[in-house]
């Protein structure tokens, strides 16, 4: 008999930047071990095996990943959408910072970064499907 899936948590709070970092690396594989991860942050990144995996833990606390028993380890795989939380870190960012005003973030946007003509085009395209 199979367990049924968890439920997922929803998102208290933005990850932290090492949460981040490793969630990253889970998004691009799908499902992964600690030790892949590990792989996968050096040489940028100089973390003990035992600091990635207490890490790890702390998002499957989270809700963030679930992990299935394979062998002597685990294999963990995000039990959140790269895109759910792109979302709601955007939604958060916008209401923390940008007084809840879409605007003044595209404003910024666009006063800060020298965007490309084919970043521009592909804008210009997006606010014309959102027009409809």
């Amino acid at each position: 008999m199979t367990k049924p899936a968890r439920k997922a948590k929803p998102i208290q709070k933005p990850l932290t930047a090492a949460e981040l970092e490793m969630m990253n690396v889970i998004w691009r594989f799908g499902s992964c071990s600690v030790a892949q991860v590990v792989e996968q942050l050096l040489p940028q990144r100089e973390l003990a095996y035992t600091s990635v995996s207490t890490i790890v833990r702390i998002l499957e606390q989270k809700g963030f990943v679930t992990s299935v028993k394979e062998g002597r380890g685990h294999l963990y795989a995000a039990a959140v959408a790269k895109e759910d939380y792109q979302a709601l870190s955007l939604k958060q960012l916008v209401n923390n910072v940008f007084d809840g005003t879409p605007t003044l973030l595209v404003q910024r946007l666009l006063d800060s970064k020298a965007l490309t003509t084919a970043e521009l085009t592909q804008i210009k395209a997006l606010l014309r499907k959102a027009e409809g």
